[in-house]
């Protein structure tokens, strides 16, 4: 159990956090959500350690070990994305090293009998079983495994780090967090670039997870399939609720009812005492009366009502022009990168009004297809675009298209025609811009804030045909929902790339599924395409789930024979060991004998014991056998040490 304690935290005289305390159970699976700026990544850096606080603590048992997936990481350079994966299991490479070491110490003493040797081979014994029972024989297995749950091939394990984009770098890091296999993790919007398949994989994982799991993240469905439990933050509180997002957003919205009934209540009875000081301050006969009533004023707790969440606003785009029946007409397109094919030899048509989505792994080519009908990048093929077709298209780097020199506001007043440009304010506060945002040049604003104006601009640009490539990727979940609204009455075509299952559900009534190289039409929307696609491959997966736990199975059986056949080598060695070193000393008590007796002969004394020449011949004939015999050990020894070797 770990407990967060009266946390109190202020930024620039604005306090973030308000002596807020919570438990974190054993198995809970939390969702923290919170409007943008509330406090919660920062929340998650207090829980692991990173931001000290103006009052409070987090106290959890001793031995307790957290995994914090941030937003915004560092990467090193000069790994493999292997070997950059198996730094997570340093400790137990440690563990390796130890008994190579001790294994080192035993080759070069010869103290057989010593007690220093037989602790050495105590205390390698006890490393070995460490080692085994940690795993150590299968951590590459076990890396390799959880790099292709999150989309990696086997041809990338070996490439650098540095050569991947900052998502995929984002998907190592996670994949050495999930291998350290922590108590608590706390993972800070997991999902951003992600493919659905590797989302769920990890929804997968995370369900069935050992620990406690918290998490942000603007994925609705990703988080009512994990989370049992959500904690808003809110003006510096916090709201725990026992129940998902969905679930949590009804019993939200009864509390902001309650909430507000309770404020308009508080109004009401403020403005009483406040007519009831106003009418009697001149009365010396009231003064008492008053003052108390001055003095219930100061004590009152004023009710805070955060209105930005419960904005009904319902933005619209404009009108589609006219255009032709057909919006693409493409025959035959190939796209290659070098000696890479990513499309190959591919013909679809889209008809007017339809909405597409784009889905498939990372790198499948989605983009590249977008691209390409945006003319952004060459081809071989044909691809037309229709009779009076206007695209707008909204890319995941357009934000650098933006004036820098410009405000917010004017990006969008310079953009907005008619009666939409009353809304223009109404318009930002829903992609997350405030009233003192609105002012701000594009040249300060954030990455973030950059591609969320980008995006509102292109709300406002009378088009046909529009081409979304992520577009959700930086807004919060109310954002999305204003937006998904925006799609849902369009009158144009659209062709929507996104991973987000739940923004996705209900928008298209197409999928293009990409896959080797080629591009599947699916008609209906992403339930049906995700029930299909598991049906699909439901004989494929059993066999393989199969297959993997044979072989599971059979891994772990081989490596207890072999850990039990090492103790068996090591037992055996140790026991020749033994008998090789007091055969040494016998050896040398003979030699020595045998060496006094030829000296008396060389020194040619008669000698008439008849015993001392019984002696000599015995002495003789013993050592010659004992010799025979130390040499068949050695040999023996020798053999078990390469057998041994073999299971290391």
């Amino acid at each position: 159990m770990i407990s967060v304690n009266n946390i109190t935290l202020s930024f620039g005289g604005k306090t973030l956090l308000n002596d807020i305390s919570f438990v974190i159970n054993k198995k809970d699976r939390i969702g923290l959500t919170g409007k943008n700026g509330a406090g919660k990544s920062t929340l998650l850096k207090i829980i692991c350690g990173i931001q000290k606080t103006d009052s409070g603590e987090v106290s959890m048992p001793s031995g307790t070990k957290t995994g914090y997936l941030p937003q915004q990481m560092t990467y090193p350079e000069g790994k493999t994305v292997l070997e950059e994966t198996l730094t997570a299991f340093e400790d137990i490479f440690k563990i390796k090293k130890q008994i190579d070491d001790l294994n080192k110490q035993l080759a070069e003493r010869t103290d057989y009998n010593e007690k220093e040797y037989l602790k050495l081979i105590e205390q390698l014994n006890k490393k070995e079983e460490r080692f085994h029972l940690l795993g150590g024989h299968s951590l590459r297995g076990e890396a390799e495994k959880t790099l292709k749950g999150l989309g990696f091939s086997e041809s990338d394990f070996d490439r650098q780090v540095t050569e991947f984009s900052g998502g995929w770098r984002m998907r190592i890091e996670l994949a050495e967090i999930l291998l350290k296999k922590p108590d608590l993790l706390l993972l800070d919007e997991p999902t951003n670039h992600l493919d659905i398949e590797s989302i769920q994989w990890l929804e997968q994982l995370l369900i069935s997870y050992h620990g406690a799991v918290l998490l942000i993240s603007h994925d609705r469905l990703f988080l009512d399939n994990i989370t049992k439990r959500t904690i808003e933050i809110s003006a510096g509180k916090i709201y725990d609720y026992k129940a998902p997002y969905s679930k949590y957003e009804n019993l939200r919205n009864e509390r902001i009812k309650q909430q507000i009934a309770a404020y308009e209540n508080q109004q009401k009875k403020i403005k009483e005492t406040e007519q009831f000081i106003e009418r009697f301050r001149a009365k010396a006969t009231k003064a008492v009366q008053v003052q108390s009533r001055i003095k219930q004023l100061e004590k009152i707790e004023r009710i805070q009502i955060d209105k930005t969440d419960i904005s009904d606003l319902k933005f619209k785009f404009p009108p589609a022009p006219h255009s032709g029946e057909i919006t693409i007409d493409a025959e035959n397109i190939t796209k290659k990168y070098g000696e890479k094919t990513v499309l190959d030899n591919i013909s679809f048509t889209v008809e007017r009004g339809k909405k597409i989505a784009f889905v498939g792994k990372n790198g499948a080519g989605k983009t590249t297809l977008v691209k390409i009908i945006t003319g952004n990048t060459d081809f071989n093929g044909r691809l037309k675009l229709g009779h009076l077709v206007k695209t707008g298209y909204f890319a995941q780097n357009r934000e650098k298209e933006l004036n820098e020199n410009k405000t917010v506001f004017q990006i969008l007043d310079d953009a907005a025609t008619g009666e939409v440009r009353t809304k223009i304010r109404d318009i930002l506060g829903n992609f997350l811009f405030s009233d003192d945002d609105i002012e701000k040049k594009v040249s300060v604003l954030s990455g973030g804030e950059r591609s969320r104006l980008a995006l509102a601009k292109l709300m406002l640009e009378p088009c046909n045909f529009l081409i979304l490539d992520e577009p959700t990727n930086h807004l919060d979940i109310h954002s999305k929902d204003v937006l998904k609204q925006a799609l849902k009455q369009y009158d144009g075509t659209l062709i929507l790339v996104s991973h987000d299952r739940f923004f996705i559900d209900g928008l298209v009534d197409e999928i293009y599924e990409f896959t080797n190289k080629k591009i599947k039409k699916h008609d209906g929307d992403i339930k049906l395409f995700l029930k299909k696609k598991k049906f699909e491959n439901l004989n494929e997966i059993e066999k393989k789930t199969k297959q993997e736990n044979i072989t599971r199975k059979k891994n772990k059986s081989d490596n207890k024979t072999l850990y039990l056949r090492r103790k068996e080598i090591d037992k055996e060695i140790r026991k020749l060991e033994k008998k090789h070193a007091l055969l040494e000393e016998e050896i040398e008590k003979l030699e020595n004998f045998i060496a006094d007796s030829e000296k008396l002969l060389s020194e040619g004394k008669k000698i008439t014991d008849l015993d001392f020449w019984t002696k000599f011949e015995n002495a003789k004939k013993q050592n010659e056998e004992k010799m025979n015999l130390w040499d068949k050990l050695a040999h023996k020894i020798t053999k078990l040490s390469e057998e041994r070797a073999k299971y290391q």
